[in-house]
């Protein structure tokens, strides 16, 4: 599972580096008048037009790529809850299991842990209604 993890981190790694380099080497749309000027865009390495299709479409293609790599990190790193239901029925069942401690402990030292917390934290004050 973590060389499977491994690989699928590189390979977005990559494709996004792809990404971003492929769309900094491609030129605008207002690029394109220039070129009808003569501004020797028309003998680039690709030709007049084919950098835009090679460039936009590796770019499309590596962005497919950081895609699908996303969605596999999505799935590898995934993990399933330990108990179904509600939040609510969890949040309710984990507020009861310190106070179930605490009275075990308690009672299990003849009541020394609970009256030696409340002498620490002082007399219990009541609020007037």
């Amino acid at each position: 599972m973590s060389f499977l993890l491994t690989i699928l981190v590189v390979v977005q790694v990559l494709s996004a580096l792809g990404v971003i380099v492929l769309v900094l080497m491609q030129h605008g749309k207002g690029a394109d008048m220039g070129a009808a000027f003569g501004s020797g865009a028309s003998g680039s390495l690709f030709g007049a037009t084919g950098s835009a299709n090679f460039m936009s479409r590796t770019t499309g293609a590596l962005a497919t790529v950081f895609l699908v790599s996303t969605l596999g990190l999505a799935f590898v790193t995934n993990k399933s809850p330990e108990t179904t239901g509600s939040v609510m029925e969890r949040a309710g069942s984990s507020a009861t299991k310190p106070a179930e401690s605490g009275a075990g402990a308690s009672s299990a030292t003849g009541g020394k842990a609970g009256a030696d917390a409340q002498e620490k934290s002082g007399p219990a004050t009541q609020i007037p209604k």
